[in-house]
C-alpha cells in the first residue's frame, strides 16, 4: 500500500555516502543525510526514480527534435534523482538530487529533502 505525504519540506540537505557514487550527476541512494543539524541514517531505500523534465527557462531552450531523447536520458544540468527512504527512527522521507548547477562556481547540483510521508497502512 502506498504512503501519503505528511509534510512538505523542500529544504537543502547534506548527504553522506559510505562509497561515493562513480558519477556525481547520476547518484545512488546516500547512506545518510543531515537536515536541520541532525544526521539521519538511511535504513531502507523504498523506491527510486528519475525525472528529466526541463524546468523554468530550461524548458524553453530545447529543439523539439531533441526533446524526446532528453526526457529519457536527461541532458547536462537537467533532471532529478528521487529516493523514498526509511531512516533509522522509522520515519519515511523523499529526498532528491537536482542536477541543475547553481552557477559557474557551483556546477555539481544540490540535494534536497522533499517531504515526510506516513507509514503505509
Amino acid at each position: 500500500m502506498a504512503s501519503n505525504p505528511l509534510k512538505f519540506i523542500d529544504e537543502p540537505i547534506k548527504v553522506h555516502f559510505d562509497i561515493p557514487p562513480m558519477l556525481e550527476k547520476s547518484p545512488t541512494c546516500p547512506n545518510a543525510f543531515t537536515w536541520q543539524g541532525k544526521t539521519l541514517y538511511i535504513k531502507n531505500m523504498l523506491a527510486e526514480w528519475q525525472d528529466y523534465r526541463r524546468r523554468g527557462r530550461m524548458a524553453r531552450n530545447m529543439e523539439p527534435a531533441h526533446e524526446q531523447h532528453a526526457l529519457r536520458a536527461g541532458s547536462w544540468g537537467v533532471g532529478r534523482y528521487y529516493f523514498r527512504v526509511q531512516v533509522d527512527d522509522g520515519r519515511i522521507f523523499e529526498i532528491y538530487y537536482d542536477r541543475a548547477p547553481g552557477d559557474v562556481k557551483h556546477r555539481k547540483g544540490n540535494w534536497f529533502i522533499l517531504c515526510e510521508r506516513d507509514q503505509p497502512g
